[in-house]
Order: C-alpha cells, then structure tokens, then sequence
C-alpha cells in the first residue's frame, strides 16, 4: 500500500506542479531519484503521465486521467452545461452524440457520451483517445488553436487511418480555413471505417477551443446533403453549451 500511496502523491504533485523533472519531485518527496523515476515510468506505462512535447525531462498528466474525468467534471461548468443540450442534440436527430475534450496536441479525449435508439449505432468508450487531424472532433479543436501550434502539430507529421485521411498539410490547412468559416467539421470515414461524424467546437471567452461536440453515424447514415444541418443544429449545440457554461 505505500508503493499504491507514493505513486498517488506523486500523480498529484505532477498534475500540481506540471511540467516537473525528476529532480524537482526528489527534493519535493525527499525519496531516491531512482524510486520517483521509477514511479513515473510505471505511470507513464499505464497511461497517467507523459513526457512533455517540448522538453522530455519533464513529466506531465496524461490522456488516462481523462477517462475518469467524467464523475469528477459532474460538478464543473462545462460538464454540467453540455449534458442538457447534447440530450435535445440526441432526440433531435437520433445519433449517438459526444463530448470530447483535447490532450494538448496528443489528441482529444471522449469524456461524455448520450446514446441513440438507433439499433445501429456508432460507440465511443469513455476515455478514448482520437488524432487531431482524422476525425470531426479533433479538427473542431484544431481549428481554432494558434497558428503555431497548428504548424506544430502538422510538422510532428499526420498519420494515415483511411484512405480519406488529411495527410497533405496544404488541404489540411485549407480544411480547417472551412471549419473556422462554416462552424463545423465532418469526418467521412477518415479515421475509424464505416463512421462518420459532424462536430462544432465549444469556446471560451476569448476563443479558445474547450471541448468538441460530435452528432456520430454509421456511415450508412451519412447524407452529405444533410451535412449543413447536422452542421448548424451541433454549432448551436455547441454554443449554447458555451452560454451556459458563463452562465448567460
């Protein structure tokens, strides 16, 4: 149990004090640097702590935290006011709806999920980790991110899923120039095959993407022709989850 205790301590100094080296967390716990590292890449292996993107000697929460998030975000703004819209969302169009939210540029995490009838229907296990680039979710997010980090991500290279994944940097930037314009992004089978999906971002204050709501389909389903309507009703989902969340 004091290996389970240690490991916790040092979680929560990470999520505290992040980005931390090793060092930082030796002086802070006054234990062996071997015994800190050593915890940290047990974490790391399960998920909880990353490397930092720019310097690798320091450690930072990871994606796996994200996927108990949702009963700890029952009390926070942004869960409590996407929960409502995203269900008139659901009966509104019948598909399963998601909220997602980004793991810096690593990805976007599904921390929210309301279910169809449909007997068909598409499935996101909470906690599920997506790339920016291939799916609606993501490119809602990446939208609106600054340029440089925009450039970042594409220089750190964009993997192929599907045949109808973004790869090339020129249409990829030429896509997210559309989402800023229109409101909402689509993803037709670009990431997981036979899935489908429109999603509008939900901004704070000043701009910055918080979170992502997707209206997911098989691809049975898709329309292209109804895309600027799922486009339109998740876009006003989106920003009434906004409103609510500055209580307005």
């Amino acid at each position: 149990m004091k290996s389970v205790t240690r490991s916790l301590r040092i979680l929560e100094a990470v999520a505290q004090h992040q980005p931390v080296t090793v060092g930082e967390l030796t002086k802070l716990f006054g234990l062996p640097k071997s015994t800190v590292q050593r915890t940290l890449v047990t974490l790391a292996e399960a998920g909880w702590l990353r490397a930092n993107r720019k310097d690798t000697t320091r450690w930072e929460i990871g994606a796996r935290v994200l996927a108990v998030r949702p009963a700890a975000l029952q009390g926070s703004s942004l869960f409590a006011a996407a929960r409502e819209p995203m269900m008139q969302l659901r009966d509104q169009v019948d598909e399963t709806i998601h909220l997602s939210v980004p793991d810096a540029l690593d990805g976007m995490v599904v921390v929210d999920r309301v279910d169809c009838a449909q007997a068909v229907r598409t499935f996101h296990t909470i906690g599920d980790l997506s790339p920016l680039h291939a799916t609606a979710v993501g490119r809602a997010v990446l939208a609106h991110l600054p340029k440089q980090d925009v450039e970042e991500f594409i220089a750190g290279g964009l993997e192929r899923f599907s045949d109808t994944t973004p790869v090339d940097p020129v249409a990829l930037r030429t896509e997210l120039d559309r989402i800023r314009t229109e409101g909402y992004a689509v993803n037709d089978n670009q990431f997981r095959p036979g899935v489908c999906a429109v999603a509008a971002p939900v901004l704070d204050e000043d701009g910055t993407p918080l979170a992502a709501v997707a209206i997911s389909m098989p691809d049975s389903r898709y329309d292209a022709e109804r895309t600027p309507e799922w486009g339109r009703l998740v876009a006003d989902t989106t920003a009434e989850i906004a409103r609510r969340r500055l209580g307005i």
